[in-house]
């Protein structure tokens, strides 16, 4: 009897096959504990939306790219971000499932394109936990600076960031931290990540109250120091900074009941950030003069140049503190999307298979905190950051659309929660995305189609081939 060929049985890659869509009601395969409830997603959330974009990010647009008017810079990427956050809000009550954009784009509009956006948000959240990673270290250095102790040169920054600097050294210890947490179970994780938020939603909130006594109008003149377009390109760069439900989102199968809680808790945590981040910009630009604000730390530095030290200090140790919980939703999020995807068979199926006692997926969780650690330690902040931007900008637009295809195709969906003003809403997302997406640089773009290369050599010489709907199909 001869053996039976596996390979020749799989479908070769046709538009039938390329398009494919995995069903809307997909089954819980019961591989998480089910333990976040309201609450806990939102501080999920919130964790990844208030982050390094009010303790650092916010000084580096406003020192480097536009000015005071990184006020408008954030309140475009929070209105763009607000239009894609409505239509996840659809999705989350439709697919309670783990992956986030990766399982939204799989299921409305095709394989092909679900994992395209799946092997994107894997780098571009990996990208941003070493993002927040390296702020968390500005912060760390600031503090230990304050007590008389410094690291070596060497160690206090990536090459290229300062003279001698070579490694990150404070940055890549704590992506490693973030891992081992977040291998220890998701209950004990939630747990830990809720306490943190909630000091850092108090330690923004001595900021804004402290530094609002502080504000100098002067300081806001000139508004548009690098002209309108330079608050347009701080839009790009600050985009990343206030979509952490999306982060959330990709936990869905850890929710309480995700149908229900997921829209729920997106609409409240991106209301939440948005007037935080609109109140943190309006008071940094205001205390301290765009070109005189520490790009490493800049509410303790302006803290400390108004004689307010102490207060400076509190800040620092509330920032790396909370900014961490940043890092933590993100590095969840990029874990879960590895095991969504291994588990569907477009990645191997090593890495879909969760840890039998703490139901995390363990086997995801070390090699992402290892190469977030590895890019935390040796690229600089803004390099990092622009890792991210045009994946989760296609994602946005992806899932817009996706809203829209459902609507027409699949009217007699279940749907928790219904984005209003369809098709109004997302094609003002996929807009702002759009235009957001045209003012990123060149060298960002070339890094995306270098991954995107990468990612489509990897679908079709094993993803298509080893995907779970071929054994649906036969």
């Amino acid at each position: 009897m001869k053996p039976v060929d596996i390979r020749a049985s799989r479908p070769r890659p046709t538009r039938d096959t390329l398009l494919r869509r995995m069903p809307v009601t997909v089954v819980d395969t019961g591989d998480f504990t089910k333990s976040m409830g309201l609450w806990q997603l939102v501080a999920l959330s919130l964790g990844g939306l208030v982050g390094a974009g009010v303790f650092s990010l916010a000084g580096v647009v406003a020192h480097d790219i536009a000015g005071p008017a990184v006020l408008v810079s954030f309140a475009i990427a929070i209105v763009a971000s607000g239009a894609a956050g409505l239509c996840y809000a659809e999705f989350a009550g439709m697919v309670p499932r783990a992956g986030s954009a990766y399982t939204y784009a799989y299921v409305s509009l095709g394989e092909i394109i679900g994992f395209l956006i799946g092997w994107d948000l894997l780098l571009e959240y990996t990208a941003i936990v070493s993002v927040v990673a390296i702020a968390v270290s500005g912060y760390l250095n600031y503090i230990t600076h304050y007590f008389g102790f410094d690291l070596p040169t060497w160690a206090l920054g990536a090459p290229g960031t300062g003279s001698g600097h070579r490694v990150d050294l404070f940055a890549m210890l704590l992506c490693l931290l973030l891992a081992f947490l977040l291998s220890r179970g998701t209950r004990e994780s939630a747990r830990v990540q809720t306490g943190l938020v909630a000091v850092k939603m108090a330690i923004v909130a001595i900021v804004v109250v402290a530094g609002a006594f502080h504000i100098r109008a002067g300081n806001y003149d000139p508004f548009f120091p690098f002209g309108l377009g330079g608050a347009v390109s701080g839009a790009a760069l600050a985009f990343f900074a206030v979509y952490g439900y999306d982060a959330m989102s990709a936990a869905a199968e850890e929710s309480t009941d995700g149908k229900r809680l997921l829209p729920k808790a997106i609409m409240i945590s991106l209301g939440i950030a948005s007037v935080v981040y609109l109140l943190v910009c309006l008071v940094i630009v205001g205390m301290v003069n765009y070109t005189d604000i520490t790009v490493a730390s800049p509410f303790s530095s302006a803290f400390d140049s108004i004689g307010m030290g102490v207060l400076g200090l509190v800040i620092a140790v509330g920032a790396v503190v909370g900014v961490t919980t940043s890092a933590f939703a993100n590095m969840l999020a990029v874990t879960r999307v590895g095991f969504a995807m291994s588990r569907d068979g477009l990645l191997p199926g090593y890495f879909g298979v969760p840890d039998p006692r703490r139901h995390v997926p363990a086997r995801v969780i070390w090699p992402v905190g290892v190469v977030s650690a590895l890019i935390a330690g040796f690229l600089p902040i803004r390099e990092a950051a622009e890792l991210t931007n045009v994946g989760i900008l296609m994602a946005f637009i992806v899932v817009a659309l996706g809203v829209m295809r459902l609507r027409r195709t699949r009217p007699e969906a279940e749907r928790a929660f219904r984005t209003p003003w369809v098709p109004v809403v997302p094609v003002i997302g996929i807009v702002f995305s759009v235009w957001l997406i045209s003012h990123l640089t060149w060298v960002t773009w070339v890094r995306f189609a270098v991954w995107l290369v990468l990612g489509l050599a990897l679908y079709f010489t094993f993803g298509h081939r080893h995907s779970k709907l071929n054994d649906q199909a036969s």
